[in-house]
């Protein structure tokens, strides 16, 4: 029996997940193909979500329809605002997770989206219908021997292709600790004339915490505040818990460099490139041979569970040596386990291979989306999941793609890095990647992106109108500070209490606030004006109130910015795809011919990004576009 769909993802991780889901919602008859309906969005590593930059990734997620915000709101167990003592371009939220109610939630709302249906079983080949008359472009076949046709294949497979675990000198295939690895599925993709290459990452200790003694580590609760990860959650209703903290010391690490010569990592068994940003404990002792200590965070992993996770210890190390190191931390020298670390080495495909809707160059109707693209992380994998659903449901709908600019979201930034420069090591997302930074803050997500879900049909009406309400009040109270005067006489004796200079004049409200040291919550008991505006906001008025406030502090810093993204939108707007034989123009460098046609850049900024095109590169390519 041959099953067909518009839509099929393979694997039902966070990207695949939101690919399924985004595709379906959007009318494609979709279905999603895992190994264990049991294991969907199983977070494999560290159950929370969020923090630097990743953070932001989960608010555009949401603010483009996506489930991800909405699934970790529902299974927060401790939220925290990261970096509040900077500036709110860089503030990014971050939330520990029940794992088990991660996965339930999620499958609930897979289950009954409408258009979706889901296949448990293991897809191991790929390949084009060699009779596409029915407008399916692509043929699946399973271990089991199901086969089905579909329009658009978006492959999603985590850590699973060709998957092998490492702890010590042993070695197991598979995707996931107790779970089978994929074969097949990468081979019969590079029969297609797509290229793979090796990635490794890895996950620590997960510990039974009656047998830690917490009066020796110190504790870190969460934020007690309304920021949520989804512009339209409630309230967080699991109970909130503490994480803590301890480090390293001298006896740990001569205990764990004693075990070195039987690292996979350092004995020639792992070939493969790691995570630079979340790297292993020997890997850390490797790199700072000088540090003592290194400090380790202990987080729980769900509302009732006894397991939780060391955050800071990923490691391959044998057994013995994992727990015996272990053990002289003096909050857990009584310890008990319930597995130790190990690494996982893992198929990829090379990213450059894709355009920026994440389709294929090679083959129409395949995308990629996830760790299968070189990248760390699940928010990372879902932000790519949610832009491959919704292109593969609008190539089915015979639309355009939906491409967000580097200006626009740090999706846009992730997917633009991945295709115009590739990966030679997992990436993983940073605020400093972003050169919009201040453009694409957390708070504002819903700003940038709902109009466009909407637009598409994925954002709801609901949360459509309910932006269009924020965005008018917003509006209208830096209306009403920029037109309210304020009298020194009046307002002197409380900037004084607030600790800033007094006032020699009237001034605006709007100057007020932009001071560094007056927040708007400050000024309302003394402003019966300003307290009147902000008490007519009956929904998410804290919300309002800190948006209102980051655009009138920042209002120079973000009109600057915005500013430099429209000169460079000038260079995304000249299209150089296929107009150039980049081999036969001797004016730019051999690199720079050499990269030029590998990618095959779609616009001149694009190929400005290109590592080794240079400036000079680009005067040249204007030149003979006559521009």
């Amino acid at each position: 029996m041959i099953q067909e769909y518009d839509v099929i993802v393979v694997g039902a991780g966070h990207a695949g997940c939101e690919a399924a889901s985004a595709a379906a919602r959007m009318g494609a008859k979709t279905c999603l193909i895992t190994m264990d309906m049991n294991k969907i969005a199983q977070m494999s590593c560290n159950p929370a979500v969020g923090g630097i930059a990743k953070g932001q990734i989960v608010r555009e997620i949401d603010a483009l329809g996506g489930m991800m915000g909405i699934v970790t709101d529902k299974c927060a167990i401790q939220f925290r605002m990261l970096n509040l003592s900077k500036g709110p371009a860089v503030w990014s939220p971050r939330a520990q997770c029940d794992r088990q109610k991660f996965i339930w939630t999620w499958r609930e709302i897979l289950e009954n989206t409408p258009n979706l249906s889901i296949w448990q079983d293991q897809v191991n080949e790929l390949k084009p219908n060699p009779d596409d008359k029915d407008g399916a472009s692509l043929i699946l076949n399973t271990i089991w021997g199901a086969e089905f046709k579909a329009r658009c294949v978006i492959v999603t497979a985590g850590t699973f292709l060709n998957g092998l675990m490492h702890m010590g000198r042993k070695q197991i295939p598979g995707g996931r600790i107790a779970e089978p690895a994929a074969d097949g599925l990468t081979e019969s993709i590079n029969r297609l004339g797509i290229k793979s290459g090796r990635m490794k990452t890895g996950t620590p200790v997960r510990i039974d915490r009656r047998t830690v003694d917490f009066s020796l580590a110190e504790r870190q609760d969460g934020d007690d505040t309304y920021h949520r990860f989804s512009f339209m959650s409630e309230p967080r209703k699991l109970q909130q818990l503490p994480c803590w903290m301890f480090k390293t010391n001298k006896k740990v690490h001569d205990i764990l460099i004693s075990g070195l010569a039987d690292s996979p990592l350092y004995n020639g068994q792992i070939q493969s490139i790691g995570p630079r940003y979340c790297p292993s404990i020997e890997t850390k002792l490797h790199t700072f041979p000088d540090k003592d200590e290194h400090l380790l965070f202990l987080e729980p992993e769900g509302e009732t569970t006894n397991e939780m996770y060391l955050n800071g210890f990923s490691s391959s190390l044998p057994m013995d040596i994992q727990i015996e190191a272990l053990k002289q931390i003096p909050a857990l020298r009584n310890m008990k386990v319930y597995r130790p670390g190990y690494a996982i080495e893992y198929d990829y495909f090379d990213p450059t291979q894709l355009k920026h809707s994440l389709e294929s160059k090679v083959v129409e109707g395949l995308f990629f989306a996830g760790q299968v693209n070189g990248t760390t992380g699940y928010e990372e994998a879902a932000g790519q999941g949610l832009m491959a659903g919704i292109n593969a449901a609008l190539k089915c709908r015979g639309e355009e793609p939906l491409v967000l600019n580097r200006n626009e979201a740090y999706i846009g930034v992730l997917i633009d890095d991945l295709v115009t420069k590739g990966v030679d090591e997992p990436y993983r997302m940073f605020t400093s990647r972003a050169e919009y930074r201040v453009l694409l803050r957390q708070d504002d997500a819903d700003m940038r992106l709902t109009e466009k879900a909407y637009n598409i049909g994925l954002a709801s009406v609901e949360r459509y109108n309910y932006m269009k309400k924020k965005r008018d009040e917003i509006d209208h109270l830096i209306a009403f500070a920029n037109s309210f005067s304020i009298k020194a006489a009046l307002i002197n004796p409380a900037l004084e209490q607030i600790g800033t200079t007094p006032l020699e004049r009237g001034c605006k409200l709007t100057d007020l606030i932009g001071r560094p040291q007056v927040t708007i919550k400050a000024l309302m008991p003394h402003i019966a004006a300003l307290r009147t505006e902000i008490e007519k906001i009956q929904e998410r008025q804290e919300e309002i109130v800190e948006a209102t406030e980051i655009r009138i502090k920042y209002k120079g810093y973000i009109e600057r910015e915005q500013q430099a993204a429209d000169k460079m939108l000038r260079l995304e707007n000249i299209r150089i795809k296929d107009r150039f034989d980049y081999a036969k123009i001797d004016q730019i460098t051999i690199e720079a011919r050499q990269k030029l046609s590998a990618i095959n850049p779609e616009t001149l900024a694009q190929a400005s990004r290109i590592p080794g095109v240079s400036p000079c590169d680009i005067s040249v390519l204007l030149v003979l576009m006559g521009r």
